[in-house]
């Protein structure tokens, strides 16, 4: 028996190193298998799509991603090409002449990493066939009446076949590494190890199924983990099937990983396993890098924002846009997992306390979540169309204006104020001022809900009565569709739109990582998350002060409802308070954490658990080295010296400040020296996510 190579995490390229010569590192092929590869449905395709070109780099032509094939995906997303590996291209021409369709080709994103792409259409005659293998295998039964079931069986099915395939001509060498991802791709996971095929398995789960189904109903989930009747639940809701093929495929897998902590400790209760690694998401930085424009994108598309207010709310308008802020929460329209039941009751007493304390800031709330609609809101479309009417009427009158002063002038004369208007003039804009008036409140929505007098958001708004009346300070807009830039309303991408807000509200109840915040700070905008997503917990271990860098995580763990509610309404009014300055220091922090959410930087988690799976399955070849993954306390941003932006340590009775203090804080903050020490910091090695033992149960926590 050869002598084992050891695996280090300072190999070259992310690759694994040693020295047996029968072993070459190029022979090493790495697959990445998902039901979102190319096929957008979730969360786990924009991991699978910014991870790619870190990835690529690494593995460069061994790198292969597999997915299901749709037809209108493929024509617009990847370029066909012949396989560079003749391994690869015979294992499918196998498949080819035995009626299944494969296709292979680059997908158009960053890093262009090669696809397979398997037609589940052109193999489903032997979907009976295949359900009874799968029962023989592992004694889960899949009903016929559960399609996307039946389609991860036929998926899973292939993927095997592919593999075995593929293992075969390496004559049982350990070549192959396959990394699958949630429930989808694991029948692909079983089927490899039940038939004992020489290849390295990862398994990633993004958020349990039954931890989300559960958190949905509104039951106490994370108080009451080790107290649920899993079999029993999952019977109830239906799915024992999915969640059988789930609890298989990650304990089928020789290395076992999940996205964040929190739900690595919902993975050991639900799953009945501790991770092996925790893998946490990250984000191609450079997509959203602008360089140091960041603040004067910022200023321009809140410009854009404060047009479509200005249309909105016409009539209405009796508070000033320079004070007024954008806040918003984003994503599914799951109403109390995505915390929109918290959000609005923290509004509701936001309201209150600006009303109190007679402050002329004002907050504009947008609710960014898609519902069902029938087209656009009439009253809407009519603000828009007055707005523009108005600016016409304004455009016009000043052109005439200015010609009469432009003449005053070459005469030498000062105009005389009172005949540079004449009576056209001002029948014009009475005219104009006339149509402004309105009859009723400006709409909550921009569009006509379906089924409104069921809609949990529009219920709750009835309940807590924020009508955008001319004395509330917070008004709200709910606007049940995604965004984009060709909309006749608020003509915004997502990005766009993000960059002219002032603060993301994303206070989740169940949130297994959370891109909506992540997405917030690599842009410089400062956002509200949990201690129960993973984005809060991945913030809370590596940023000492996170709200004074713009990440206030609400305790929805270990506190009760009222308390996280009272805890989110004061991080709200704090940040009202903030001047103009605070918040643009605030922004500069905010956008400096994103080094910490780089692929760059995250990536090594995977080559850890990589090396790990290759370490157990291939012991005799491989071993970890002792110092993989290093013992270190990780990265840690400091609490920053200077001038505190953040509500949590500076509460001030007025939103005004004075000059003073202005000159005091300038005194105070040194944004040179501040970036330059959070350089050095995200330089520091960090610890790999191993769930630590000592944090395996954590109960008595507060349900809400």
């Amino acid at each position: 028996m050869p002598l084992a190579r050891s695996l280090s995490m300072t190999s070259l390229n992310g690759l694994p190193q040693w020295e047996d010569e029968d072993l070459p590192v190029e022979d090493l092929l790495l697959f990445e298998v998902s039901w979102e590869v190319t096929n957008k449905v979730g969360g786990i395709y924009t991991v699978i799509q910014t991870k790619a070109k870190i990835t690529a780099d690494e593995w460069g032509e061994n790198y292969f991603l597999v997915g299901p094939y749709f037809e209108h995906n493929v024509k617009t997303q990847v370029e066909a090409c012949e396989p560079p590996n003749p391994a690869v291209k015979k294992a499918m021409d196998t498949m080819k002449s035995q009626g299944c369709q494969v296709f292979f080709g680059r997908w158009l994103i960053e890093g262009s990493p090669y696809v397979l792409l398997f037609d589940i259409g052109s193999a489903a005659w032997n979907l009976d066939r295949w359900k009874g293998e799968f029962w023989d295998a592992s004694n889960i039964g899949i009903p016929f009446h559960d399609r996307e079931a039946n389609d991860a069986v036929i998926f899973g099915s292939l993927t095997a076949w592919f593999l075995k395939e593929l293992s075969c001509q390496f004559d049982d060498k350990p070549n192959i590494i396959a990394h699958f991802h949630e429930w989808q791709a694991g029948v692909g996971l079983i089927l490899s190890r039940s038939q004992k095929l020489p290849v390295a398995t990862i398994f990633t789960t993004h958020a349990t199924l039954l931890g989300r189904y559960l958190c949905a109903a509104s039951i106490d989930f994370y108080n009451n983990l080790d107290q649920f009747d899993i079999d029993k639940e999952a019977g109830e809701r239906q799915i024992y099937h999915r969640y059988c093929m789930e609890r298989a495929s990650v304990h089928c897998a020789h290395v076992f990983t999940t996205v964040s902590q929190i739900t690595a400790i919902e993975a050991e209760h639900m799953l009945k396993r501790n991770p092996d690694v925790v893998t946490p998401n990250g984000l191609n930085i450079k997509k959203f890098s602008a360089m140091h424009e960041f603040q004067n994108l910022h200023s321009m598309y809140k410009a854009r924002i404060q047009e479509f207010i200005r249309g909105h709310f016409y009539g209405h308008l009796d508070f000033s846009l320079e004070k007024t802020l954008f806040f918003f929460i984003a994503g599914r329209y799951e109403f109390s997992n995505k915390g929109a039941d918290m959000f609005l009751e923290a509004l509701s007493r936001l309201n209150f306390l600006l009303r109190v304390h007679k402050t002329d800031v004002t907050v504009v709330v947008f609710f960014i979540m898609p519902a069902k609609t029938n087209n656009f809101n009439v009253e809407t479309l009519k603000g828009q169309a007055v707005r523009k009417q108005l600016w016409d009427t304004a455009q016009s009158v000043k052109e005439k204006f200015g010609k009469k002063l432009y003449n005053a002038l070459l005469k030498g004369e000062i105009p005389d104020l009172n005949k540079i208007l004449d009576r056209d003039d001002i029948t014009i804009m009475k005219r104009a001022i006339f149509s402004t008036q309105r009859h009723c409140l400006p709409p909550v929505t921009t569009h006509n809900m379906i089924d409104d007098g069921n809609d949990p958001i529009l219920n709750t708004i009835r309940r807590i009565g924020l009508f955008n009346n001319r004395t509330d300070r917070v008004k709200v807009i709910v606007h049940p569709e995604f965004l984009s830039s060709t909309s006749p309303l608020l003509p915004l991408d997502y990005e766009e739109f993000v960059r002219g807000c002032h603060l993301g509200v994303f206070p989740s109840y169940y949130e297994p990582w959370g891109y909506t915040p992540a997405e917030c700070t690599v842009m410089g905008i400062p956002s509200v998350t949990t201690n129960l997503s993973g984005f809060g917990c991945f913030m809370q271990e590596h940023v000492a002060d996170p709200a004074a860098y713009g990440i206030y995580i609400v305790d929805r763990r270990f506190r009760s409802p009222d308390e996280s509610c009272n805890q989110l309404t004061q991080f709200l009014y704090g940040f009202c308070q903030q001047s103009r300055r605070q918040r643009i220091i605030q922004r500069n922090r905010t956008e400096r954490l994103s080094d910490l959410l780089d692929w760059r930087y995250l990536g090594r988690y995977y080559i850890h658990a990589r090396h790990l799976a290759l370490s157990r399955t291939f012991p005799d070849k491989f071993e970890m080295e002792p110092s993989a993954p290093p013992k270190t306390e990780g990265f840690r941003y400091p609490r920053p010296s200077s001038v505190p932006p953040s509500p949590s340590v500076s509460q001030h009775s007025s939103p005004h400040h004075s000059e003073g203090e202005d000159e005091d804080e300038d005194e105070r903050y040194d944004e040179d020296e501040e970036a330059e020490r959070d350089r050095q910091n995200i330089k520091s090695p960090f610890s790999l996510g191993v769930l630590p033992q000592g944090k395996k149960k954590q109960h008595g926590e507060y349900r809400n």
